[in-house]
């Protein structure tokens, strides 16, 4: 089975689930770290359980959660000045869609290795005109011929970010569960992250800025990839990998398992599309900066909590060298994640600026924020994943392997083979050599 069979929704329709108790009825605002076009999308999880709890339970649970989260049942419009989105907390509600599938987790099991175009199914899609028609969050659970369930979630991007949603969901599992309040608070304000009056850049952002493209080279890379159909692939990284991947840095360079995946996949990344030498490309990468303000977030803050860090470098020194010098690219990247290089970015984003992608790789963390532990009281999930695959590059968590990590991305049929071939047997092949060489 290479394919999903239909949802069989038998004649129900999508309900909108409703805060069980009076909510705040006021206009929620949103940061300039929520409100740019780089998050004008939905974030969408596609979770595997082995049994389902009662659809009532979901329903009453989500109900309840909603009073905590009112934003998630409200929904976003434009400002009345028309120059920022917001949120219009009302309690309109959330969309939960309930559906069956002929098909046993073990099935989809066996074809979820790579993640395929039908998986789209899964979540309901609503008729809208546009992105702000869309609810924030929708929301369908697709029952299995075995007594299993599919999770499909759509969670607004501008209302929250990865750490916001994974909080999100465990207070939905934790509402399923028990009747206790909640251990973790939301909180809603984003006024800590207002921009300074007057907006006063201090530093350089390069994953704003457009690359200056080389007298000998036009190729942008964005519009190549985008121009022709994108096929999707997901490499799992065992521990013992990603140790290798560490040890042909150390000891002269320690770094993270983030640090030395992502420089490994940025250096297969261009060597796979095959790039002009003296091509200067980009790595984003999101850092989470809760910590990093002063004073910091409070606990509990859902909204986007991070910016895109940017590392750069000339195509010949990621495809003729190691990671080594990628690592180090990347971790100069995160250090200058300050509070005052967050305060420049927000005030940098008053004039509506839009990420380069130009010639740019964008990975986005979803492994270590606990969303591969959710149990609504049924047991964890036997998988978990992104609902579709784009040209961002997703690590995610690895379902029972809290260490292993799963590399998603889309590419062109014929780049994606090269990419799969550097990222895995190029390892193999040269990671002895230069291991023994840095030990």
């Amino acid at each position: 089975m290479q394919e999903l069979p239909d949802c069989l929704y038998e004649g129900k329709q999508p309900t909108l689930i409703t805060p069980s108790s009076p909510t705040p009825n006021h206009t929620l605002y949103l940061s300039n770290l929520d409100d740019h076009h780089f998050l004008r999308f939905s974030i969408k999880y596609l979770y595997l359980f082995q049994k389902s709890p009662s659809s009532l339970t979901l329903k009453d649970s989500l109900s309840r959660v909603l009073v905590d989260y009112y934003p998630f049942a409200g929904r976003i419009k434009v400002s009345a000045d028309k120059t920022k989105l917001e949120v219009d907390c009302n309690g309109e509600g959330a969309v939960f869609a309930e559906a069956s599938m002929d098909i046993t987790r073990q099935e989809f099991l066996e074809i979820s290795r790579k993640p395929k175009t039908s998986w789209r199914k899964l979540l309901f899609k609503v008729q809208a005109t546009g992105f702000l028609d869309i609810p924030p969050l929708i929301i369908q659970v697709t029952y299995l011929r075995c007594g299993g369930m599919i999770l499909c979630t759509a969670i607004n991007h501008c209302l929250c970010d990865g750490i916001g949603t994974s909080q999100f969901l465990h207070a939905w599992a934790h509402a399923n569960t028990t009747s206790a309040p909640l251990p973790i608070q939301p909180f809603h304000s984003r006024h800590m992250l207002e921009p300074r009056d007057p907006p006063h850049v201090t530093h350089s952002h390069p994953s704003f800025t457009r690359t200056t493209v080389n007298k000998t080279s036009t190729f942008n890379i964005c519009k190549y990839l985008q121009s022709q159909p994108l096929a999707p692939t997901t490499l799992t990284f065992t521990p013992s990998l990603i140790l290798r991947l560490k040890k042909i840095c150390a000891p002269s360079l320690e770094c993270t398992t983030f640090e030395a995946l992502a420089a490994h996949t940025w250096c297969s990344w261009a060597r796979s599309l095959d790039l002009p030498l003296t091509m200067e490309v980009k790595l984003l990468f999101s850092v989470n900066m809760r910590k990093k303000l002063t004073p910091e977030l409070p606990q509990g803050y859902y909204g986007n909590g991070f910016v895109l860090a940017c590392a750069e470098s000339k195509v010949q020194d990621l495809v003729n060298g190691n990671i080594y010098h990628a690592v180090k690219l990347i971790q100069d990247a995160k250090a200058r994640i300050t509070d005052e290089y967050v305060r420049s970015t927000i005030d940098l984003l008053e004039d509506n600026v839009k990420t380069d992608l130009t010639s740019s790789l964008v990975i986005s963390q979803w492994a270590r924020l606990g969303l591969e532990e959710l149990d609504f009281g049924e047991g964890k999930p036997m998988y978990m994943g992104s609902l579709t695959s784009d040209i961002y590059c997703l690590f995610l968590p690895v379902a029972g392997n809290y260490d292993a990590i799963r590399v998603q991305v889309s590419m062109p049929e014929d780049v994606l083979r090269r990419l799969e071939y550097y990222m895995v047997k190029f390892l193999d092949e040269k990671g002895k050599i230069e291991a023994k060489t840095f030990a």
